[in-house]
């Protein structure tokens, strides 16, 4: 299937005006596209007859202490993996194509931005909700899908899209695994094979907090396990575990029952890493 590719409004326009009838969905992304965004596309096209995916490295979204240069780009192999998914159109804009030179108003993620994963990346989720913001009004999709694995993310686009009224559906979808337990990101091509066997620690982590009942008893055994890795070779650092309400990010309480998220950060080398888990304290 030939997929259309849009650089900037005029064309996305366009694009959009040749696709006809019926309901649209959006996938986000940054590119380096792997299984995990092709569940996604998968995902979407359950809940609309055209697929827009967008391939746009937000540079709001990066501290200039991150690796936004050396976010990996290989467009050409999303492009194929697009096409073989059934995209309608990717939606691939520069910088400027995006943001006028001077752009003055920005999104703000209020609080759920300021905690957990915000701690530790100041000003990311204004960014993300900024870009997210102009795809949505670009684009103009009934629903939009995200992963699950960027758990704090779709909860803020989730709370951006309930308080601001905005007329778009937001799908989740799961996080896609490697065989060894490692959640797909587009930055596990940074790990070498020894990096590779200390990040294990943090889905290693998740399941053993799954596995117990109480929110101290699920965080004591995720702890044990990231205590032991930072002692590997080369070590995990940890920038947070958390146990939180999967609605706000807030941290529960000792006594919480019900659902909650348990969200981890640590860096590997030089590539951080997320991960997190959905489940039941009681």
């Amino acid at each position: 299937m030939d997929v259309i590719v849009a650089r900037d409004r005029a064309e996305l326009d366009t694009a959009r005006g040749e696709l006809g009838g019926g309901r649209l969905a959006l996938v986000p992304t940054m590119g380096a596209l792997h299984e995990g965004h092709r569940s996604l596309i998968r995902l979407a096209r359950q809940y609309a007859e055209h697929v827009v995916v967008s391939i746009f490295v937000n540079p709001l979204q990066f501290s200039p202490d991150e690796d936004f240069s050396r976010y990996p780009r290989t467009f050409q192999v999303d492009l194929d993996a697009c096409a073989a998914e059934g995209v309608n159109v990717v939606f691939a804009p520069s910088p400027e194509a995006m943001y006028r030179p001077d752009r003055q108003v920005s999104v703000s993620a209020g609080p759920m931005g300021a905690i957990v994963e915000g701690t530790f990346r100041p000003g990311h989720f204004d960014g993300v909700l900024t870009v997210v913001n102009k795809l949505f009004n670009l684009v103009r999709p009934d629903v939009a899908v995200f992963g699950r694995k960027d758990a704090q993310q779709l909860a803020i686009i989730r709370r951006m899209v309930l308080d601001l009224d905005l007329p778009i559906e937001i799908a989740g979808g799961e996080t896609v695994r490697e065989p060894d337990g490692l959640a797909l990101s587009s930055r596990n091509r940074y790990l070498s094979e020894a990096d590779r066997r200390t990040a294990l620690a943090l889905s290693r982590a998740l399941r053993a907090g799954a596995a117990q009942r109480g929110p101290a008893e699920i965080k004591r055994a995720a702890g044990e396990v990231l205590d032991a890795a930072a002692h590997a070779e080369p070590p995990l650092k940890l920038d947070y575990l958390a146990l939180v309400d999967p609605l706000t990010f807030t941290e529960v309480p000792g006594d919480h029952q019900g659902e909650a998220v348990l969200a981890v950060a640590a860096r590997v080398g030089t590539t951080r890493l997320i991960d997190n888990i959905t489940l039941t304290a009681s």
